[in-house]
């Protein structure tokens, strides 16, 4: 429950601070005085949409302390990185004029989105924008399954998950029957470039030898020249006269150096190391000879490996820049290609698979539609029930669920027929609330069948029932009594009170026949500067509020009569709330349900 919200710069609201207690609050005030801001600042600090209009001055404030919250709640506050401070959780909200807002959950800044997630969990909020929500089909629907519980929640969740997968099997289905003549495209491209490829054959590394060899075979008559000379100045020719080759000037050189060792040991040092040169000069001329002789002119070869590299150059030139990257595009395409070729067999499966999701989607929704039958009785009694309790003695509720024709629907048997119904992620139920207000009146939808009054009395039976099924911990009414009167409104009030004995129950008013009800009454009165202040939000004595009652009754606060009428409400609803004995507790029990 809420145990206190503070609101700051909000409209007309300076600075107020409201101290809730469990059972029944009501807020009343003069016209403009700033109730509705109270529920402002409750919406913000529940994730409502944060409007700058809203701002006084520079920033809106609003923090709110609940007790006691559920355990989802706890464990969401958890993990958004929040704290619980003994059985307290604390939740601010700031919006600034420029429209930027932040929000804070335990201590802990979140994303606005949070507190919305969590806010079912805490607060239901009804007013008359929540009543004209509910007139829409879908609205109602929703209210229904609310309703009927884990039965129909279950149902549900399981048909979604098949209605999923026939939409991503339709889907798949399109695609590829859609796109079967760029698929073909596509798979003979690919088909032609993988038989080119194959045609050639690259090899991995390939590419590095194909260009060594191709050069010395075109170069072969210039390396052998080469060669040679570099053997016959090192080594010499057999037709060269004299010592010129450079072996024999060494050697000349080592013999030189050699016949004077005896007088200095450093030139025999250095003869000795002629020697080595020596041995490596012929090593040198050796392998020159050598390379000589291997050395051949082979055109026929040449031709052959330059056939390759171009055969290998047009394929770099087509697919990938490398010859290894053309094996690894080749190696994708056949994988594609592969894809593309088994498209016909994936048909045939997609197509088994949809016939068979298709009927598991037809079972799942005549059973929802089945329970939401039963459901739909249980739900029209309790309304019915509790309408009689608000002064509408005669007014029946039931719940029309109409099924429409579609030829790409889904095959049902209702009613012993076997139609093909519409469906959707809800199933194929389409479904409306009607009222029949009195005796003998026909049952109209109760967007056209109710008036104000009656509808808002609709409502509050709908919420009460809601409260019986569906237990949160507050309840806040956003004069939902409008346009009622008279023993409507005392009705009204009277199980305002008795649902306050099972949650808290928070509600704005114009009406002085519900407010008498109220355990605990707040009024918001505005200074003479236009401004809400901490002293502008009292809890009234019970002197005072037969004077605001009175105020409320007749304009004239100081009117004998009106005060004596006030007194006579308050008498009214203690008995009430001291009866508590011989009054049933605002519970609903849902009745056993049949197939409709």
């Amino acid at each position: 429950m809420i145990e206190e919200l503070r609101i700051r710069g909000v409209g007309v609201i300076a600075d107020a601070t409201l101290e809730l207690h469990s059972g029944f609050t009501v807020v009343t005030g003069e016209t403009g005085a700033g109730k509705t801001m109270v529920l402002t600042g409750l919406d913000l600090v529940l994730g409502g949409k944060a409007d700058s209009g809203v701002v006084r001055h520079e920033k809106a404030e609003v923090d709110a302390r609940f007790l006691n919250p559920k355990p989802q709640v706890c464990e969401r506050v958890e993990q958004a990185g929040g704290e619980i401070d003994e059985g307290a959780l604390l939740i601010a909200r700031t919006v600034a004029r420029e429209g930027r807002s932040r929000a804070f959950l335990g201590g802990r800044a979140v994303p606005v989105s949070v507190l919305s997630e969590l806010s079912d969990d805490l607060v239901a909020v009804h007013g008359q924008n929540d009543q004209r929500r509910l007139l829409a089909p879908s609205r109602q629907r929703a209210a229904l399954d609310r309703f009927a519980g884990a039965e129909v929640t279950d149902l549900v969740a399981s048909y979604r998950l098949s209605y999923e997968r026939l939409r991503e099997i339709e889907a798949e289905i399109e695609a590829i029957t859609s796109q079967a003549r760029e698929r073909a495209r596509e798979a003979d491209l690919l088909r032609a470039g993988i038989d080119e490829i194959s045609a050639v054959a690259p090899q991995r590394g390939e590419w590095e030898d194909l260009v060594a060899i191709t050069a010395r075979l075109s170069h072969s008559e210039s390396l052998k020249e080469v060669a040679d000379r570099a053997h016959e100045l090192i080594r010499g020719s057999s037709d060269s006269i004299g010592e010129s080759d450079a072996l024999s000037q060494l050697d000349a050189a080592r013999r030189a150096l050699e016949s004077q060792r005896v007088h200095d040991t450093e030139l025999g040092r250095l003869a000795d190391s002629l020697v080595e040169v020596i041995a490596l000069l012929t090593d040198i001329a050796s392998e020159l000879a050598s390379y000589v002789s291997s050395v051949e002119s082979d055109p026929q070869s040449l031709e052959t490996r330059q056939q390759r590299t171009a055969a290998l150059n047009a394929l770099t030139r087509r697919y990938a820049p490398t010859v290894d990257e053309v094996i690894d595009w080749c190696l994708a395409a056949q994988e594609r290609l592969s894809e593309l070729e088994t498209d016909d067999d994936r048909l045939i499966e997609l197509s088994s698979e949809h016939l068979h999701v298709r009927e598991q989607v037809a079972s799942q929704a005549m059973a929802l539609s089945s329970t939401r039958g039963a459901a739909a009785t249980s739900f029209a009694e309790s309304v019915s029930a509790e309408l009689t309790e608000l002064a509408m003695p005669n007014a029946q509720v039931s719940v029309d669920i109409r099924h429409a024709d579609h030829v790409d629907g889904v095959d049902v048997v209702i009613d012993g027929v076997r139609r093909r119904c519409a469906f959707g992620p809800s199933g194929i139920d389409e479904i409306e609330i009607l009222l029949s207000p009195h005796a003998g009146a026909p049952a109209r939808p109760i967007s056209k069948g109710a008036s104000g009054g009656e509808l808002s009395r609709v409502m509050l039976a709908i919420e009460v029932v809601f409260a019986g099924t569906d237990p949160v911990p507050t309840l806040v009414f956003d004069e939902v009594d409008a346009g009622v009167g008279g023993r409507a409104a005392v009705e009204i009030g009277r199980r305002l009170s008795r649902l306050a004995r099972s949650a808290q129950v928070l509600i704005v008013t114009h009406l002085p026949q519900v407010a008498a009800f109220a355990d605990r009454h707040i009024v918001v009165e505005k200074s003479d500067d236009g401004e809400v202040t901490v002293s502008g939000v009292r809890v009234l004595t019970e002197s005072e509020r037969v004077i605001e009652l009175a105020r409320m009754l007749a304009g004239l606060s100081e009117s004998p009569s009106a005060a004596a009428h006030a007194q006579e409400l308050l008498d009214v609803a203690a008995a009430e709330r001291n009866d508590r004995s011989s009054t049933r507790t605002v519970k609903v029990t849902k009745r056993a349900k049949t197939p409709r």
